[in-house]
């Protein structure tokens, strides 16, 4: 991966676009496939701390790395070392929400569709923060919130009207209509998959449609996707995860039906044998969930 990242810094890939191609940057690219294509943490942290110096332009690098960061946040932990620990991950958190909106806000003089689209991401990165240090109250938060929804939405618009069929947008948009549908009543995931049907890469958007199905509760569509996602990258432990959440739920819609609980217990523990490329908190919850589903067959 390596040699063939730097072997040609002026042929960046665009993970993307197969036709009129961005030149994102060869780390951020490397770093983008890391996480959606191996599911690989680890690696990626690597490639963003070289596209932080050497690509220090592009707003994608950023909201990974924000993205990141608040993946790695324990909210659960009470201890004054682990509130300590989670408010110097907020305020990474914060740091890479800004720079997401100030490298957007520059980009777009040369490059309007993506330079609005970030400056979207980056107000939305700015909002998960301050629900975040109200310790995700949502009363507390929600007149900063919703002002920096609208703004999200203001810049999404803007991006729209240049180009309403880009891979890119459709991707990102798609993402963000399936975390306003999980968090805000009244939403709903169909609109997040109509998206994500003209969203690329495909293996990325076929796992986005596969959660909007689960979380429609429509788990023989999910599992349709879930799989079309794992026939282009049948490695990444993430799917693995999402895959046995849909044959726990499957099991449980056919009166806790053993073989599907078997099946997804196997998925769980096929992501849990690359724990060390996931996040800490995203391993824990996994383990919870797949011991929750061994006592189903156990009877415990």
């Amino acid at each position: 991966m390596a040699v063939s990242v730097w072997s040609s810094p002026s042929l960046a890939d665009d993970p993307f676009r197969s036709s009129n191609p961005r030149n994102i940057g060869d780390s951020t690219e490397a770093a983008f496939k890391a996480i959606f294509e191996k599911g690989n943490y680890l690696e990626a942290k690597r490639y963003l701390q070289q596209a932080e110096t050497q690509e220090p332009n592009e707003p994608l690098a950023y909201a990974m790395k924000a993205s990141l960061t608040y993946s790695s946040i324990d909210w659960k932990g009470e201890s004054a070392e682990s509130k300590q620990q989670k408010q110097a991950l907020l305020d990474e958190f914060k740091l890479y929400a800004d720079k997401t909106l100030q490298t957007a806000e520059k980009l777009t003089a040369s490059d309007p569709l993506r330079g609005n689209l970030y400056t979207a991401v980056g107000h939305f990165l700015q909002g998960a923060h301050t629900i975040a240090i109200a310790n995700r109250d949502a009363i507390k938060s929600g007149p900063q919130a919703l002002s920096k929804l609208q703004q999200v939405f203001e810049y999404l618009d803007k991006a729209e009207k240049i180009a309403p069929d880009d891979a890119e947008l459709n991707l990102l948009k798609g993402y963000m209509d399936l975390m306003i549908a999980v968090n805000l009543p009244f939403s709903n995931p169909n609109q997040a998959i109509e998206r994500l049907e003209k969203a690329s890469p495909s293996y990325l958007a076929y796992r986005g449609i596969a959660v909007g199905y689960r979380d429609l509760k429509k788990y023989d569509k999910a599992w349709e996707f879930a799989e079309k996602a794992s026939q282009i990258t049948p490695n990444n432990p993430e799917l693995f995860y999402l895959k046995g959440q849909i044959l726990v739920e499957q099991g449980k819609k056919k009166n806790n039906n053993q073989d599907l609980i078997k099946r997804a217990v196997e998925n769980f523990d096929k992501a849990i044998a690359k724990e060390a490329q996931l996040p800490a908190n995203v391993v824990k919850q996994l383990k919870r969930e797949r011991d929750k589903a061994q006592r189903r067959i156990t009877g415990g």
